[in-house]
């Protein structure tokens, strides 16, 4: 008869790949990339709102003159402004894609720009 004998299983150390590593940092990240990408979502959001609420609610409405442009808008209401600054309210406030106005187009003016009455 043969003598059968039974050890203990070895303990085996457990080694990471250079693949299985980066799959683990991967999965440690996820979260934080997740939690970023959420704020930033959220902050864009914030910042849109910011900028539509950023006109003080007030403004008066003009009606754009044959041969009129954004520029001698810009000149005529607010003569002391620099005309760039009134110029990108003013598309900022109407929304416009471009700084092209037709005549008989209403236009509203940031308050702060307004022409007194």
């Amino acid at each position: 008869m043969t003598a059968i004998s039974i050890s203990a299983p070895r303990a085996t150390r457990l080694r990471l790949t250079v693949r299985g590593r980066r799959l683990l940092a991967s999965i440690a990240a996820l979260p934080a990339v997740v939690a970023l990408s959420l704020a930033v979502i959220s902050g864009g959001s914030a910042l849109a709102s910011r900028d539509l609420g950023a006109s003080s609610g007030s403004f008066a409405t003009l009606t754009v003159s044959a041969g009129e442009s954004l520029w001698s808008i810009a000149e005529r209401v607010a003569p002391g402004a620099d005309p760039r600054d009134v110029v990108d309210a003013i598309v900022r406030l109407n929304a416009l894609d471009g700084v092209t106005v037709s005549a008989g187009q209403q236009l509203s003016i940031p308050g702060e720009y307004a022409p007194a009455p």
